[in-house]
């Protein structure tokens, strides 16, 4: 065996902050080790992560604005220089800049640099200044990346109609879901964990997991539940998540009198515990990519009340496995919500769709295999190099 042969190859992944790898990719870092590969990880943050040889704990911000990501370029070129990878793989905005700007370079010399887009900022109906800013850097950057993936289908339209200049432009479906771990239950089972936490079994329960900031808009929900509350008197909103618009949220369900009806759950591990305890989902977000807690929602059987985005659209359909509401149309969302509360066939119709729409292309193994198949192109590339070298 060569000197060549016995030094592994390695791979990079880089993210503005390192829990966007433990909650969305630990399956595809356990991939590359169990491929004999070395896998660093840069991001801010120090949490320990399985799977990964060196973790390098860089001050990447999330707004483009701040100085700090001057010095976060200059760590990552360095790592980027002395390491030598084989494969970068860049998620998140910030992210994503840095990574592919640190990365021309060694471009030249073979580094392979992949970039999924979670949802890009500019798209149908966002404000002009995310187009003023984020479009122009988005499509120059393109023309630094082997692989852009897409996670919906309005962005890879979009990528290819303003003919973003990346080597391969993929549709992937997101970051796949657990469907072992989020899966339905039966009402004994529903009933049973809803006493064991302290909740009613006869009680309504909507549940919506995300950060209380402005694009979560968590306000509507409140807003919706308000309407409702005579019709519905049991419906309960639970809302797991921190963040800037917490207390705002709070005040405004005290000033609608619906504060008794609305927990606060804070940070909560266990969410797939709380969606089978729930009855239906609801999502009230400005804007996303392709919403995870909306598709653990659906591999728990659960119908679905989505305000329009295209990441919703990309998984609701009207009539099938919930609907998607029009703006902030608060007197439709209520209305679906009403529907839904006093029509258990329809919300186990619903839901036994939303499952099988899981089931179909957004698992994480189904996800998995579409990622290895983009990896395997580089990976052999790679292969194809050395034996020429030899």
């Amino acid at each position: 065996m060569s000197m060549a042969d016995s030094i592994k190859k390695k791979v990079l992944f880089v993210a503005t902050v390192d829990y966007h790898f433990k909650s969305f990719h630990l399956p595809y870092l356990k991939w590359f080790k169990e491929q004999g590969w070395e896998v660093h990880i840069a991001a801010q943050g120090n949490l320990e992560l399985p799977f990964v040889s060196k973790k390098y704990d860089i001050p990447i911000q999330r707004s483009p604005f701040n100085v700090k990501n001057i010095g976060a370029y200059k760590e990552l070129k360095a790592i980027i220089d002395e390491n030598k990878y084989e494969i970068i793989h860049c998620h998140t905005p910030m992210g994503g800049v840095l990574g592919r700007l640190a990365a021309r370079q060694t471009r030249k010399n073979g580094t392979k640099v992949i970039y999924t887009a979670h949802g890009f900022h500019f798209c149908k109906g966002a404000p002009l200044l995310n187009w003023l800013l984020y479009y122009p850097i988005e499509r120059l950057l393109a023309s630094n990346t082997d692989c852009l993936i897409t996670i919906n289908s309005e962005d890879d339209e979009l990528a290819r109609r303003h003919q973003f200049k990346a080597g391969f432009i993929e549709h992937v479906h997101g970051v796949g879901v657990d469907l072992e771990k989020y899966k339905p239950v039966d009402s004994i089972r529903r009933n049973v964990l809803r006493r064991v936490n302290e909740g009613n079994p006869n009680h309504f329960i909507m549940f919506y997991a995300a950060e209380f900031n402005k694009n979560k808009n968590q306000k509507l929900l409140i807003q919706a539940l308000a309407k409702i509350k005579n019709d519905i008197p049991n419906a309960r909103l639970l809302l797991a998540g921190e963040g800037p618009l917490l207390q705002e949220c709070r005040n405004l369900a005290l000033e609608l009198g619906v504060f008794s009806m609305v927990q606060f759950l804070g940070f909560r591990n266990d969410i797939e515990l709380l969606l089978k305890m729930s009855d239906i989902a609801v999502a009230s977000s400005l804007r996303e990519g392709l919403p995870v807690n909306v598709m653990e929602a659906m591999a728990c059987g659960l119908p679905v009340v989505a305000k329009e985005n295209r990441g919703h659209k990309e998984l609701v359909n009207n009539h099938e496995n919930g609907w998607i509401v029009n703006s902030n149309d608060i007197d439709s969302f209520a209305n679906r919500l009403i529907e839904l509360a006093t029509n258990e066939y329809l919300r186990n119709k619903l839901g036994k769709e939303s499952r099988s729409i899981m089931e179909s292309k957004y698992g994480v193994e189904i996800v998995l295999d579409q990622l290895i198949e983009i990896y395997s192109r580089y990976m052999e590339r790679e292969e194809e190099l050395q034996w020429a070298v030899h």
